[in-house]
């Protein structure tokens, strides 16, 4: 069984393996604004939406030059709005321009705009950190989750992170739902690739199974 379970695994990392933050253009660094812009866009996949609209939401805000906490926190709730609407972010886009200017007030008040200064404060305990992400409005478990799942790739005491959801993929393709069997699974494959995946077979029925397909052709 392992030997198709690999197989499973490759095909879906292969076809499916993509960050949300390579797909929204963000080049994720242990710097101040690309660590905003992952959460800004934690934040957005968090609520009850499409994942393409919220991640063609946050390019939207970048677009619109609403790239860091200062600049988000200084634009008028209206410049929000628009900007979500662009993205096509229009069910929760009055409600999200707010927590979005909130969020950003936050972050300047609290850290000077700069989230390795929450990683400091969380001090390695990733349970701290998670539950810190959580004080920005707008920001719940799976926010949290969200953000810490992507950014493993640059705070390596967070890896490897495979949330409820990551779990919930493999169910859905039938592999086991042990962490640290799915990381055997997956090789040399980054934790932050394989989460991705893994989540995209959760939301998405399609997605498990053309890669169960793919790991049955010959």
């Amino acid at each position: 069984m392992a030997g198709r379970d690999e197989r499973v695994v490759r095909a879906l990392v292969g076809a499916y393996g993509r960050t949300y933050a390579e797909e929204a253009g963000i080049g994720l660094k242990d710097t101040p604004q690309p660590l905003y812009r992952l959460l800004v866009l934690a934040h957005l996949l968090s609520a009850r939406i499409k994942g393409s609209i919220a991640v063609a939401s946050a390019r939207a805000l970048h677009e619109a030059g609403l790239r860091d906490p200062r600049r988000m926190a200084e634009a008028g709730w209206q410049q929000r709005v628009d900007a979500l609407g662009r993205g096509g972010y229009r069910r929760y886009d009055e409600r999200t321009a707010t927590q979005l200017g909130d969020e950003a007030e936050l972050l300047i008040e609290r850290w000077g705009g700069d989230l390795r200064g929450l990683r400091k404060d969380a001090d390695g305990d990733v349970g701290e950190l998670r539950r810190l992400l959580q004080e920005f409005p707008g920001v719940g478990p799976a926010g949290a989750d969200i953000f810490l799942r992507e950014v493993q790739r640059v705070w390596p005491e967070v890896a490897p992170w495979l949330d409820a959801k990551a779990l919930q993929g493999a169910q859905r393709l039938k592999l086991p739902q042990d962490p640290d069997r799915l990381l055997g699974l997956a090789g040399r494959t980054e934790p932050t690739v394989l989460a991705a995946a893994l989540v995209r077979a959760a939301i998405d029925r399609h997605v498990a199974e053309d890669s169960l397909r793919r790991a049955d052709s010959p």
